[in-house]
């Protein structure tokens, strides 16, 4: 019961940062007859009776409430329930909760302040120091010895093994990547003082936009504490054309690995097109916001009911 309501009271003060500032709750739908094409997301798909095609549980609210903004809505946030499939662990459930939010006019730079500030509030008594921020290639040169640019796959799979990853599968280099960052790089952020990764390779981009430079570079952030990523966010790409290109290059990986192709979102395309204000979004883990709260060590001690429950 304790921890049921630390929990309403962090939902409590999350309302509270949000009015203060203006910005205005929205609710969207679960369900969607558009899907998640990123290949490392798996959605939870059913059916709806009298309703052609499968329809999709949430991964995230993203595409809707872009679509709000483009409608005019202006700065928005959301306390989501959202569904990933095979995502059960110790950091993982099939089902979570999100708080989700945009804001106008803002870029990266100024949302990771705004998430460090609500992220301080929340912890409360507990006192964050300032966080550092620093590139994607920054934290695996210091923290997994590998150079992003420069090191081939061969050195990225020998970095992989010096680190203690025995993994035989075949992993392109974004994916090689990705190991590192997870096993290696993660687990040591957010240990001193909380940690902003940035400037995140262009093919990982995502949702993001992309920053002028040679070579370019997403416009994307992850937020890390004690080791956990909390947050992900992003300086919003909103070019239609360059949005429906990523979603059809997706499409393309999931066909090789042999994966199920979700039906691309065309009215987050539509909205798109119908322009969306140049804004910053980001996604923040509840529940591990919450174990990380209570001191918990998973998020099986902070949600009422988990998979295993449920």
């Amino acid at each position: 019961m304790a921890t049921l309501a630390r929990r309403a009271d962090l939902l409590a003060r999350t309302r509270a940062f949000f009015a203060e500032r203006g910005v205005l709750e929205v609710e969207t739908p679960i369900l969607s007859s558009g899907g998640p094409t990123d290949p490392q997301i798996e959605p939870l798909v059913t059916t709806v009776r009298g309703m052609p095609g499968n329809y999709y549980l949430g991964t995230s609210p993203e595409f809707a409430m872009k679509r709000l903004l483009a409608a005019g809505s202006g700065d928005v946030y959301q306390i989501a329930r959202v569904f990933r499939d095979g995502e059960r662990g110790r950091w993982h459930n099939p089902e979570f909760t999100l708080i989700e939010w945009y804001r106008v006019g803002f870029d990266d730079a100024a949302l990771m302040t705004e998430v460090e500030e609500l992220v301080r509030q929340l912890l409360l008594p507990r006192t964050l120091a300032a966080a550092e921020r620093l590139t994607y290639a920054d934290a695996l040169r210091r923290h997994a010895g590998v150079d992003v640019r420069r090191d081939d796959d061969g050195t990225l799979q020998e970095a992989a093994v010096t680190h203690g990853i025995d993994c035989d599968a075949a992993l392109d280099r974004d994916a090689r990547l990705d190991l590192l960052m997870g096993l290696v790089v993660g687990p040591k952020l957010g240990r001193d003082r909380p940690s902003f990764i940035c400037d995140y390779p262009a093919s990982q981009a995502a949702l993001a936009r992309l920053k002028p430079g040679e070579p370019p570079v997403a416009a994307r952030f992850e937020y890390y504490l004690d080791g956990i990523e909390l947050a992900n966010g992003f300086h919003e790409l909103a070019d239609a054309a360059e949005q429906s290109a990523r979603f059809t290059q997706d499409l393309a990986l999931r066909r090789a690995r042999r994966q199920p192709e979700p039906r691309i979102d065309e009215r987050l395309l539509a909205a798109l097109r119908n322009g969306l204000p140049d804004c910053a979004g980001v996604a923040l883990g509840f529940d591990r916001l919450a174990a990380i709260a209570q001191g918990a060590a998973s998020l099986a001690d902070v949600i009422a009911f988990p998979i295993d429950r449920a």
